[in-house]
Formats: C-alpha cells, structure tokens, sequence
C-alpha cells in the first residue's frame, strides 16, 4: 500500500518545488511515465508500420548474408544486426555527417530496368570501422591502436579499399529483396565531402536504416539513407504484384497444365511375375521359356512412374506388340501391388 504523506510533509514537497530545489521533470522520468515523440502535422509520416516492419525484416535478412560475406572476406567473426528504421526527412542525416566523412552512393534497378530519375541510395559507415576493416584485409588485427579524429580524411589508397569492400557490401543487397520483387544495387561512386554535395533535397522523406557491426576489438554503425521517391515505386510494385497473384490463380491453370503435358514419364507394362532360384537363372539359355503363371486372356498391369495406372490386354499394332487400355484406375481404388 502507497506511504500516505502528512500534511508538513505535502508543505514541504511544494515549498522545495516553488524554490526551485527539486526538479519535476525529473521526477517525473524518474516516476517510470513512458515518453511519446512528437508527431509533426506539418511533415506527416509517408510510411505506415507495417512498410516499415517489412523493410526490418529485409534488412535482417540482409544482415545476415552481410555478416557471412564479411566473415569470409576478412578471415574474422563480428556481430550484424538491424538497430533501428525510422523515416525521417534528409537534412535530419545530412546534418549528422562531417566533413571527413565518406558517403557511398548506389544505383537501383527495379525489375531490371534502370531508375533514371531516381535519386541515389546512400551507404555511411562509421570512419573507425572501414579503417579497421581495411587493416583486417591487408592482413592486420584490425586494432587501430589510436583513437580517430572527428574530421579524419582518407588518403587515395584507403579510399580504393574503401570502394573495394563497399562494392561487394552493396551487390549483395538486392538478395535480401527476392521476397518481394527483383531489385539490383549497383555501386556509383563515393562523395569524399558530403556536405558541399546536395544528393538529396532537403525536406525529402528518407528512411534510415541503422545497424550496428561489432568486431572483437571495434565496433561501428553503418546507415542506409532510402529515397522516399524509390521506397513508393518499390511498395506500388509489390503491392500490384500481390494484387495480381490473387487474382491469377484460374488464368495460369492451363499454362500449368501445358507444362504438365509436356513432361515425361515412364510407362511399363508388366506381362507377369515369377520366383527363380539363383541355379535355375544360371543354368538358362538361349530358346529356353520361363512361365510367367500368366494367361495370355488375362489383363496386364501399366504403371506410371512405378504405381499402377491402367489394366489392359496384349495384342498386336502394325507387326509391333502392343497394349491395349481397358481399365483406368481411379485415386481411391488404385490397386497396389
């Protein structure tokens, strides 16, 4: 049961709180209230939860192609995971870059064809991590061994490195999208001082996308800046696809069925059955009559793919032994030998 306060102690609560002695926002975060982000009604969100949660799980998979493609290249282990997706507006990124900081930008293909018009996808990685990771692939440890000024500039050598992870970290994105819809990112080139470049306007809607990757010795964070303009193409597509699928099914039966006609199976006609001793076969020659225990009259067996299908009778078809159908067998009373 909550502690009932006294009446000189209610006094001196508000008298420390007119003076200024205790602080009542920090009581209040202290009191557990959960705090909620203002929403902006003059910049309205573009992109429900449920875009963006499809978006998390593409990057997860993403991560996860990404962590064994890094393993493989720099001989180490490290940690990949999706920290955070949030659509936010570009200056809110840009603003956040420094002026030794190196962008990445990529090219889309939506569907194999080129997207022209489309502003680029943007790639930052944190200065220490690329640096650590191009010590790793020359043959290093990876420990810098010193710390990384905020406005540290690459020389010419580490900016082709640089390309050099960052190409292969870029092409193998368009696999984490097979789900949904055949996407293609293709390396452009690299911005050594983004904040004299203007990739993107200013107020355009971007979604960032943060993940965090971590090495025995150093960790780092890498942000994925998506256009707006791209993310309302690729979910327009996806969702006529979806669309289109539903609707599809009786309009693809008989191009189903085509294919099936086309396929080949096996047919065999079985004339009959016998046991043998190992003796008997070895002592056989040419001319001698093994019985079947099978009248000529009686019905032989046709089986496709090793089940049986059909029953038919023996006969003859232009000087070539033939079979005649005389049953078909239905699913439920499909005989099995």
């Amino acid at each position: 049961m909550a502690e009932v306060l006294s009446q000189s102690q209610i006094d001196s609560l508000l008298k420390a709180a007119r003076s200024g002695e205790m602080d009542l926002e920090a009581t209040k975060e202290k009191s557990g209230e959960k705090k909620y982000r203002k929403y902006d009604f003059y910049s309205p969100r573009k992109f429900t939860k449920d875009r963006l949660k499809m978006l998390g799980s593409i990057f997860e998979n993403y991560t996860r192609i990404l962590n064994s493609r890094i393993n493989g290249l720099l001989h180490t282990t490290c940690e990949i995971e999706v920290e955070s997706v949030e659509e936010q507006r570009y200056y809110e990124f840009s603003n956040a870059l420094s002026e030794g900081d190196v962008l990445s930008l990529a090219e889309v293909e939506i569907e194999k064809k080129p997207q022209q018009e489309e502003t680029p996808v943007l790639f930052h990685f944190t200065t220490s991590l690329m640096l650590s990771m191009m010590d790793r692939l020359m043959g290093g440890d990876g420990n810098l061994g010193m710390r990384i000024s905020a406005g540290y500039n690459m020389t010419d050598l580490e900016l082709k490195l640089y390309e050099s992870i960052v190409k292969d970290m870029i092409q193998i994105l368009g696999n984490s999208w097979e789900n949904y819809l055949d996407v293609d990112f293709k390396f452009r080139r690299v911005e050594t001082n983004p904040t004299l470049v203007q990739l993107i306007g200013v107020d355009e809607t971007v979604v960032i996308v943060g993940v965090s990757i971590r090495f025995p010795n150093v960790s780092g964070q890498m942000n994925i800046c998506l256009p707006g303009m791209m993310l309302t193409n690729i979910f327009g597509k996806i969702t006529s696809g979806n669309q289109t699928g539903r609707g599809g099914g009786e309009d693809n039966s008989e191009e189903i069925m085509g294919i099936l006609r086309d396929s080949q199976l096996e047919l065999t006609a079985e004339l009959g059955r016998t046991t043998l001793q190992l003796q008997d076969i070895y002592c056989l020659h040419v001319g001698d009559v093994i019985d079947l225990g099978h009248a000529a009259s009686e019905p032989v067996q046709l089986y496709v793919g090793g089940r049986p299908w059909f029953s038919g009778k023996i006969g003859t078809q232009n000087d070539y032994m033939a079979v005649k159908v005389v049953e078909t067998y239905e699913d439920h009373g499909r005989r099995e030998k």
